[in-house]
């Protein structure tokens, strides 16, 4: 039985995801990985076993489906001292626009299934009276803009409940913390236009969650300059903002 502290990684399968994980097994933390298909999971635990000498669970877990959740929860082995929330769908803006379909997808992988599931961990680390829970949110959610706004406004809605949640769980002990990474070169972004000097890699996010939970950071911009920028950009009078085309 080990004693050592550990991590639980929902969207284990993403580069931010394979990032945080790599990041908490080198500081010494036992790793459960969570995605819809457990075999891709198999080479990242394998190698994570092998480096750093740590025990590395793997779980089959589905933003969508909801229903799975409280059987996801209260069939872990152990509860775990950290859990972080990396799930998410950019998706296609202009196909949202006219897609219920998939607009409503951005909004239940983005917004539902996180706060969801955070909150039923959130109930269980209250009770044991300790944790710590990591949502990865977006800058896209501190103000809607025209070029993503569906996946925006999910990110700002779970920003929000992030927000509350923080608040009443801080009086029992248990800390939330809320990850805007800005741009970050993965597989969602592939083919997309980048801003060199705001954007970081995989294993830079990774790095600042692991951060975030060992300081007791409440909200994280992994890039300095992301604050300024969004903060800027929230001040801006409306009849500006609406005729910026971004």
């Amino acid at each position: 039985m080990t004693s050592r502290k550990s991590v639980l990684v929902l969207g284990g399968s993403s580069d931010i995801g394979r990032a945080a994980a790599r990041a908490f097994a080198k500081a010494g933390y036992d790793v459960a990985l969570a995605g819809r298909d457990v075999a891709t999971l198999e080479p990242d635990a394998a190698d994570l076993r092998a480096r750093y000498t740590v025990e590395v669970g793997l779980h089959k877990f589905d933003v969508l489906d909801t229903a799975s959740f409280d059987s996801f929860v209260g069939t872990l082995p152990a509860l775990p001292d950290v859990v972080i929330s990396i799930v998410g769908l950019l998706g296609m803006q202009q196909n949202a626009e006219s897609d219920l379909v998939h607009a409503t997808a951005i909004m239940r992988s983005n917004y539902e299934g996180p706060s969801l599931i955070l909150g039923l961990f959130a109930e269980k680390f209250l009770g044991r009276g300790s944790g710590t829970l990591v949502g990865v949110s977006s800058v896209a959610g501190d103000r809607g803009r025209a070029s993503n706004y569906v996946y925006g406004s999910a990110k700002a809605g779970f920003s929000a409940f992030l927000s509350g949640l923080r608040a009443r769980a801080s009086r029992g002990g248990v800390h939330v913390v809320t990850v805007k990474p800005g741009f970050v070169r993965t597989k969602m972004t592939d083919g997309m236009k980048l801003i060199g000097p705001l954007t970081v890699e995989a294993p830079v996010v990774g790095d600042a969650i692991l951060r975030a939970v060992e300081n007791k950071t409440d909200v994280v911009y992994v890039s300095g300059k992301w604050r300024l920028v969004m903060l800027i950009i929230k001040t801006l009078p409306e009849a500006v903002f609406k005729k910026l085309k971004f």
